[in-house]
């Protein structure tokens, strides 16, 4: 299994606008993907705005590049949700999960 992660500072003003982004559009998006497990949403409030790291499961690299495209690590990033952020990664980290 893959892990996927994902960082995010939001507009603190507008945090609640991507959670509802996230379980509205993209994770049922996923959920239609063959070889996705789940989702985890991980949140803290800092000075600046709330920082989001996003952790995907998924069965392969292949399912992963069915979601983000023949570069599997590059952000899948929405022009409404890039509205929301200060800033965000360009690029994803995957990880083997081994426990």
């Amino acid at each position: 299994m893959i892990a996927r992660q994902w960082r995010a500072l939001a507009r603190a003003e507008r945090a609640s606008e991507y959670v509802r982004h996230l379980q509205r559009e993209t994770f049922p998006r996923l959920a239609g993907i063959a070889g996705f497990v789940d989702a985890t949403i991980l949140q803290r409030a800092l000075p600046a705005g709330v920082e989001f790291v996003i952790v995907t499961r998924w069965d392969s690299l292949a399912a992963i590049a069915a979601f983000a495209g023949d570069d599997a690590e590059a952000a899948v990033v929405p022009a409404a949700v890039a509205a929301l952020m200060l800033e965000y990664d360009a690029r994803a980290r995957h990880y083997e999960v081994i426990g």
